[in-house]
């Protein structure tokens, strides 16, 4: 099955041909990276760097290092995606569970910005859809653990998940996201011909909360299309989405779904905008976390995304809360702090007259707010029509 996975990585995910190749992963999956490299081989691709990272050691240097030495270190000093991002690679992100509830929350900001910062151009052309990148998820015993606690071979179970909402099981994974994403790029279509001027979500967490769209705004949804080649940037993935006016963002909103940032878990939390803007926030758990978020930098205090899930979704129906950001948004509707897609808007504009209208941020923090009963309500030219229902899709 692991074969198959990283086959759908790959092709399927990368659409990957002819160029170099970052991974950047845990090392705890070594055995599942030696995979991805003997494939990537196989296509003839020979420029391949690991990017390993080992998270006991991370907690060690979080815990021993000064600022210094930490703005030093590889494990986020991330230049080297940019030396291959001016090579043309594909990058692709293995994420799985972290978690640095006792680390200080300063050196937790220190090291978040520095693995963003040291890396601008690959992070322009990440927005910008000018190379191609993927996230996945792999299985580690750590995440199992807080998954499944005290089962027996949980680590083969959290793989069998994976597999499950990846489409492993299917004879032709590849050919059945092809099929799946049809589904997202018809919702995407429908919204784009709609072109709504605002939103308006309500549900009986608390949410109550109007959004401004920008003009000739975009939604996007299952993949990218990267120098004409398709890329599916998060596997899995079942979300539409677009970016909103950055100063039209009014009312407040309650987290469904706990969040974990910088291996912090956020839960428990509201935030209330008010011209586009934070003007308050709480949270029960991950306060400083939920703050360093809000205050990562001057414009990260407002929303770059708005991303829409059906409830009735295969991950939201797993009943599992993953505590990874790539799932977890996957199974719910969620909005993002921080910067834009620069796809998300008519590009016949220039870069001013674009970020005039959506958000510009060195950071970009999902966080999940749909719930089975949440109502989205389009609105234009005083008409309001009903988008979802329910949590759900009505069309």
């Amino acid at each position: 099955m692991k074969e198959k996975y990283a086959e759908l990585l790959l092709e399927g995910c990368l659409n990957i041909e002819n160029q170099p190749l970052l991974i950047s992963c845990p090392i705890e999956v070594y055995d599942f990276v030696r995979i991805l490299v003997k494939k990537a081989y196989e296509k003839g691709i020979k420029d391949i760097y690991i990017d390993y990272s080992d998270e006991v050691i991370k907690q060690l240097q979080l815990k021993n290092f000064s600022e210094e030495e930490l703005e030093q270190s590889p494990f986020w000093n991330k230049k080297i995606f940019d030396e291959y991002t001016k090579k043309g690679a594909a990058f692709l992100m293995l994420c799985t569970y972290e978690e640095r509830n006792d680390i200080d929350s300063k050196k937790l900001d220190l090291v978040a910005k520095v693995s963003r910062l040291s890396r601008p151009l690959f992070k322009e052309k990440q927005l910008n859809n000018e190379i191609a990148w993927s996230i996945a998820a792999v299985a580690t015993k750590s995440w199992a653990d807080k998954m499944f606690p005290g089962e027996a071979n949980n680590l083969e179970k959290l793989w069998e998940t994976i597999y499950k909402m990846c489409l492993i099981n299917e004879d032709d994974p590849i050919k059945s996201w092809h099929e799946k994403t049809k589904l997202t790029e018809k919702r995407a279509k429908f919204m784009n011909e709609k072109q709504y001027k605002y939103l308006y979500f309500k549900n009986k967490l608390g949410t109550d909360l109007t959004i401004e769209l920008p003009n000739n705004h975009i939604w996007a949804g299952g993949g990218a299309l990267v120098n004409g080649k398709k890329v599916i940037e998060n596997m899995p993935t079942e979300e539409i989405f677009t970016a909103p006016y950055k100063y039209g963002v009014n009312g407040v909103v309650y987290n469904s779904k706990p969040l974990v940032y910088n291996g912090v878990l956020i839960d428990d939390f509201m935030i209330r905008f008010e011209n586009g803007k934070v003007v308050d926030f709480k949270a029960k758990k991950g306060y400083d976390a939920l703050k360093s978020i809000i205050e990562f930098d001057e414009n990260s205090n407002k929303l770059g995304e708005i991303a829409l899930v059906d409830y009735d979704s295969p991950i939201s129906n797993s009943n599992l809360i993953f505590y990874e950001t790539l799932y977890d948004e996957n199974a719910s509707c969620h909005m993002a702090l921080g910067s834009a897609y620069l796809e998300c808007i008519d590009n016949n504009q220039t870069k001013e007259e674009i970020f005039k209208q959506i958000n510009q941020s060195n950071n970009h923090v999902d966080f999940m707010f749909g719930t089975s009963d949440l109502e989205v309500i389009g609105i234009k030219d005083d008409i309001e029509e009903i988008i979802m229902k329910d949590g759900n899709f009505i069309k």
